[in-house]
């Protein structure tokens, strides 16, 4: 599935294209009004593809990344395998819970396709009635490694242990999705690493020598230290990219980079000798 092609766009489309391709489809295909037997699933196809092509951040990645991350199973999904609830990227398994199996969705801000209708009509279709229940939501807090990593938590649901997996990669903001409730993933900034989806800046301090002349550091990363070589020459606010060291994509195989910014230190007081050499160096510099 192509969200462009479902919503008969160019990918040039502007948001106001974008919206008017939306409003005659969802008019046509509302299952209020068509009653064809693939009504339905073309109504939650044309609501998927608005949600994220509506969306600066999510058509940004799904440009880049394409439509891998925002795959959604047909069918329930077997364990270990995949399918994203509406809307969202990521993926579902099953875990035994509560006394039984529940399909788990990793639902990285979808939301019902009757709801994103309400948002941009006006109003609540007939279908809907104003009957749905809204799904009760709980909050799960996870430091920035156990974001980055992943990580299997006991959460209490309704007076009830169970165990809540958090893929790799998710972020705040990301939705996990169960049958009957959803916990909504709140992560603790890191104190050394900023995040910007999947990409990590991390601020690297260099010695005037060390920017000058250049050298080799270890930098650290999500996984383990690595040596970088710094160039001679390299100045204040410049960054190396390392490739596939950010932070791994919740529902495939791909990760972010990770981009180390240079900062050049500059002593605030120098010594007789160290004044003696800058000034004789002034004229060579």
């Amino acid at each position: 599935m192509n969200y462009y092609e479902e919503l008969g766009v160019p990918k040039t489309s502007t948001p106001a294209e974008l919206k008017s391709a939306y409003r005659k489809l969802a008019l046509k295909w509302h299952p209020d009004k068509n009653k064809s037997k693939e009504a339905e699933g073309k109504f939650k196809k044309i609501n998927q593809a608005y949600e994220v092509l509506s969306d600066p951040k999510k058509k940004d990645t799904y440009d880049q990344v394409g439509h891998d991350v925002y795959t959604r199973s047909g069918g329930r999904a077997s364990a270990g395998s995949s399918g994203a609830g509406f809307g969202g990227q990521g993926f579902g398994n099953y875990y035994t819970n509560m006394g039984g199996s529940q399909e788990v969705n990793f639902d990285f801000g979808g939301v019902d396709p009757f709801d994103i209708f309400e948002q941009f009509f006006g109003f609540r279709s007939p279908q809907d009635g104003g009957q749905r229940q809204r799904r009760s939501s709980y909050q799960m807090n996870l430091t920035f490694e156990e974001a980055v990593h992943g990580v299997t938590k006991k959460t209490v649901i309704n007076g009830k242990e169970t165990s809540i997996k958090a893929p790799a990669g998710v972020d705040s903001g990301t939705r996990i999705r169960y049958s009957n409730f959803d916990i909504v993933v709140q992560v603790q900034p890191s104190k050394e690493f900023r995040r910007e989806g999947q990409d990590l800046y991390l601020k690297h301090e260099l010695s005037i020598p060390q920017a000058i002349l250049g050298g080799v550091v270890s930098i650290k990363t999500i996984d383990k230290p690595v040596k970088l070589k710094v160039k001679p020459g390299t100045q204040h606010g410049t960054m190396t990219r390392l490739r596939g060291s950010g932070v791994p994509h919740p529902n495939s195989n791909q990760r972010g980079d990770q981009y180390v910014i240079w900062t050049v230190k500059i002593p605030t007081s120098l010594s007789g000798k160290a004044k003696r050499l800058i000034e004789e160096l002034k004229s060579e510099l």
